[in-house]
């Protein structure tokens, strides 16, 4: 599975290309067929982990779309072939300091970003001091599952967002109507960079990273496998991640 989606190969090319390395090192290792691994993979156990940190973590949380079945949109222009369109949804959490995946989930496009933010912090064990995440995920139980976990909320609120008419607010009323205030004294713009919000773009660029090297669509047909596949490529991305990050320098 990594030969296969680093490198872009099919099953069979997969099992050549590592057949042909066993063969030239000399070395008497059995390479499994390629229809094995196409059985195997939806039941393979794979564990998407970050490195241990001593410090509790900022999770910024983001979802993209992953293409499983379509024609070409030059295919659908040239023939007038209107067929349905499937798609994937790819839910990540990363940590914004260390730029690693730390929790993950892939569900059909009809479900919502928010409703899987409470499995994807069941995925961290670590203490989780902040987490962020767009408009999508300022929900009641969006900020219920942070607040559980002895988290700051970060949530973009809705433009027609409004303070509660209560009193003293308590749980996760409070918690937005925290935000709102903040809001409301520096403004929208403002606020962004105090919360700290503005490190979604950590998320964005995972993204970017992720569909750059894998590409935009999953190749596997059955849920399970396709479950599978996008652990396995989240895994490879965290090895790059810890092999090392680029510098970026400002030159004026």
């Amino acid at each position: 599975m990594v030969f296969k989606s680093v490198y872009h190969l099919s099953l069979r090319a997969a099992q050549g290309f590592l057949s042909s390395i066993v063969e030239l090192m000399k070395l008497a290792l059995p390479i499994p067929d390629y229809s094995t691994v196409s059985r195997r993979q939806g039941a393979l156990h794979v564990a998407v982990s970050a490195l241990l940190r001593s410090c509790p973590r900022h999770i910024v949380i983001e979802a993209t779309g992953l293409r499983v079945y379509g024609v070409g949109d030059w295919r659908v222009w040239k023939h007038r072939v209107c067929r349905r369109r499937t798609w994937r949804k790819l839910h990540l959490g990363i940590d914004e300091a260390t730029k690693e995946i730390g929790a993950v989930e892939l569900t059909g496009s009809h479900v919502h970003d928010s409703q899987q933010l409470p499995s994807l912090l069941d995925q961290i064990c670590d203490p989780i001091a902040q987490v962020s995440g767009d408009g999508a995920y300022d929900t009641r139980a969006c900020y219920e599952a942070v607040l559980q976990r002895r988290a700051t909320p970060t949530f973009v609120p809705r433009r027609t967002a409004r303070l509660g008419t209560g009193k003293d607010p308590t749980g996760w009323r409070a918690a937005r109507h925290g935000i709102l205030q903040q809001i409301a004294v520096h403004g929208r713009s403002a606020w962004r960079p105090l919360s700290g919000y503005t490190r979604q773009s950590i998320a964005e660029n995972t993204m970017f990273r992720f569909k750059r090297l894998f590409g935009g669509r999953l190749w596997a047909w059955r849920y399970a496998t396709q479950r599978t596949e996008a652990l396995v490529k989240c895994t490879i991305l965290n090895r790059l991640t810890q092999l090392g990050m680029p510098a970026t320098i400002c030159i004026r």
